[in-house]
């Protein structure tokens, strides 16, 4: 019979991404530009106990309309963990955002890159979801 133990060990937050095949660059006090491969880049805040994540999709006050949100509501349910947002810093320039956020107390490695595939299904699901908006437009 074989048995197997799992063990635990930790990792520093941005060589554990390095390791993992992802460039970080600081941008500011506790932020953090994330890309891997092709991919739209991650911002990742961390305060306090809290890991935020935000990928920008862009601007996109020029195709909205009540049936916009609808479809983008709808298509929340599809990309969990992920959600769709406003960000709306700059209210001239809103941008519409895919966001997540975690706890930083007992984050795991599995945790932390699971994040990041679903950030990647998601922006593939945005990318057409917007591609078809703009089509018909």
């Amino acid at each position: 019979m074989r048995v197997l133990i799992a063990t635990r060990k930790e990792e520093e937050f941005v060589p554990f991404l390095k390791m993992n095949g992802f460039v970080v660059e600081t941008v500011g006090d506790s932020i953090f530009k994330v890309t891997r491969d092709e991919e739209l880049p991650v911002f990742i805040s961390i305060s306090d106990n809290n890991m935020y994540f935000e990928v920008d999709l862009g601007n996109v006050s020029k195709i909205v309309d009540k049936n916009f949100y609808f479809k983008l509501l709808d298509l929340n349910t599809e990309i969990l963990p992920v959600g769709f947002g406003i960000n709306n810093t700059n209210p001239e320039d809103p941008h519409l955002v895919l966001v997540e956020s975690r706890e930083t107390g007992d984050l795991s490695d599995q945790e932390l890159l699971a994040v990041f595939d679903a950030f990647e299904l998601a922006t593939d699901k945005a990318e057409a979801f917007l591609a078809g908006i703009i089509t018909n437009k």
